[in-house]
């Protein structure tokens, strides 16, 4: 019943952002019809696609951080607080200088391949060193994803491509169209995958002499989660842009209710998701009507508060 209730709720914010933004839609007129086919026009290539981008992307990226929580074994890293976003960028920056006519898809898959790179690296990392707190974990991924991001931006001054790489990385939905946000249904398909080896991903989360030893192939499981979420992040990357925190804070939002079971998890999570991202660009249209603020600029401001709540809170338990 609940779940029934998150999806009702799920579709009534994407009813409602049909009709938020600065062309004014009636719904009488797009039930009459009898005004132009300026109106439909508007519903049919822009809003439907922004709501549908919206909900596709807020879906994959909560799913794709709940799995990166489950292969670091820590609650405070996802794909923007581990390199994964970066090394994102920087596989989309680094086709913008040597290949700038190659088609989107081309550039999803060399973005894909920088975010496994990257996210093997992280992992790597963590693996290496002695961790005496939860709280190592998300610093290394920062720090990590500031050296590849400062990287990034020096290569984008040389090549003078700031502005490009800017366009690219903030994440904005005004922009999407009809024909431009298809991609998305990418995530939306390895999202069902993440559902389907949810188990194996409950187990590989309690460690890998427990994965071992109830016979499954730990390796396997943390490629197969490896690419999940790197492609996850690439797809989103090179369609909209950034997403932040949305994989850090949904997935502990629904972890205080739901627990670890990650096949029980993944639909609240994925739903949660959905309705985050939803809220704050509608959020994100209204506060300077009729100008809009992009929503990676408010899932910034939202999820960094959020992030600091959760350190905050696990640091009270800790002590």
């Amino acid at each position: 019943m609940r779940l029934l209730l998150a999806i009702l709720a799920v579709f009534g914010l994407a009813i409602l952002s049909l009709f938020v933004g600065v062309e004014d839609l009636s719904l009488a007129a797009l039930v009459s019809g009898k005004e132009d086919s300026h109106a439909l026009l508007i519903l049919l290539a822009s809003r439907i696609p922004r709501t549908i981008a919206l909900v596709l992307a807020g879906m994959s990226m909560a799913v794709a951080g709940y799995i990166m929580q489950m292969l670091a074994r820590n609650r405070f890293v996802e794909p923007s607080t581990a390199g994964t976003v970066e090394s994102a960028g920087l596989g989309i920056l680094t086709v913008m200088i040597i290949a700038p006519g190659l088609p989107i898809f081309g550039r999803m898959i060399v973005a894909t391949l920088f975010a496994i790179a990257g996210t093997a690296l992280f992992l790597r990392i963590i693996q290496q060193i002695r961790i005496r707190s939860p709280f190592i974990v998300p610093l290394v991924g920062i720090m990590l994803a500031g050296i590849i991001s400062s990287l990034t931006t020096f290569l984008a001054y040389r090549f003078d491509l700031l502005q490009s790489l800017g366009a690219w990385m903030t994440g904005d939905f005004s922009t999407v169209l009809r024909g431009r946000y298809e991609l998305l249904w990418i995530s939306f398909v390895l999202t069902g995958i993440a559902y389907y080896a949810a188990d194996r991903f409950t187990v590989a989360g309690m460690g890998e002499n427990f994965t071992t030893n109830l016979g499954m192939n730990y390796a396997r499981v943390m490629a197969l989660g490896l690419t999940i979420v790197s492609m996850v992040t690439a797809v989103v990357t090179t369609t909209v842009g950034v997403i932040p925190f949305v994989g850090l804070v949904v997935p502990n939002i629904v972890s205080l209710t739901m627990g670890d079971n990650a096949r029980r998890s993944i639909p609240w999570i994925g739903l949660v998701g959905a309705l985050f991202v939803l809220s704050c660009d509608i959020i994100g249209r209204i506060v300077r009507y009729p100008y809009e603020i992009p929503v990676g600029t408010i899932l910034g401001v939202v999820g960094s508060a959020v992030f600091l709540y959760l350190l905050l809170r696990r640091g009270r338990c800790l002590a």
